[in-house]
């Protein structure tokens, strides 16, 4: 249950929202619902409201995750040429998953990154929240590229961000972001299902055809 001071903060939130963050907040749920069906036009919901969340980090004080905007940027145009690439030749990239080692060198390499470019933040920069910032950048700089290769472990690698997410947002006020990662933490679930779904489909295929 979320106390009575926190929905007032919500409201009080959402009542001074701009009108940016309202449009990045839409393009980002078009984004992940048309990620959840394979739908190539994803990737331009994704583009356009990273954009806009560019700039609405680094007036927060958000540093890294406005940096983060900018790699978001550049993995749009390559998840869509990723994507297009493999249908134009008729070979769907398909939905697949990491070896267990794979994760692990992850998780090391994320963990490393994240305790040095959060001390680096908070000995140089007024950066808020710096830890928590460099973790959720870091782990989804890695869990996009894993989108535009269709691993199917994304989805729960997103779990994990968007729920550190949450309390980020809260923290800067970003209220009605906030909301969308709460948003976010259903539809991943849901957005594993349909993936593995399609993947045990495809893998009973494979095997029919073999």
């Amino acid at each position: 249950m979320l106390s009575p001071d926190l929905i007032a903060a919500i409201k009080d939130g959402l009542a001074a929202m701009s009108l940016w963050e309202l449009v990045a907040v839409i393009l980002a749920l078009a984004y992940l619902i048309l990620a959840m069906k394979e739908h190539i036009s994803c990737w331009y919901a994704a583009f356009i409201s990273t954009a806009i969340y560019l700039f609405l980090f680094w007036d927060v004080s958000l540093l890294m995750e406005s940096a983060l905007q900018v790699f978001y940027l550049v993995m749009a145009v390559y998840g869509w040429w990723q994507w297009r690439h493999h249908a134009d030749k008729q070979q769907d990239l398909a939905i697949h998953c990491w070896p267990l080692k794979t994760h692990l060198r992850v998780f090391a390499t994320v963990g490393v990154l994240t305790l040095v470019f959060g001390y680096g933040l908070a000995q140089n920069t007024e950066a808020a929240l710096p830890y928590l910032d460099s973790f959720t950048t870091w782990g989804a700089v890695i869990t996009t590229y894993m989108v535009t290769r269709k691993v199917l472990e994304n989805w729960i690698y997103w779990i994990v961000i968007d729920a550190t997410s949450v309390y980020l947002y809260l923290d800067r006020g970003l209220y009605l972001t906030a909301l969308l990662f709460m948003i976010y933490l259903v539809l991943v679930i849901v957005g594993f299902y349909q993936w593995y779904a399609i993947y045990k489909r495809e893998q009973q295929h494979e095997h029919v055809a073999s």
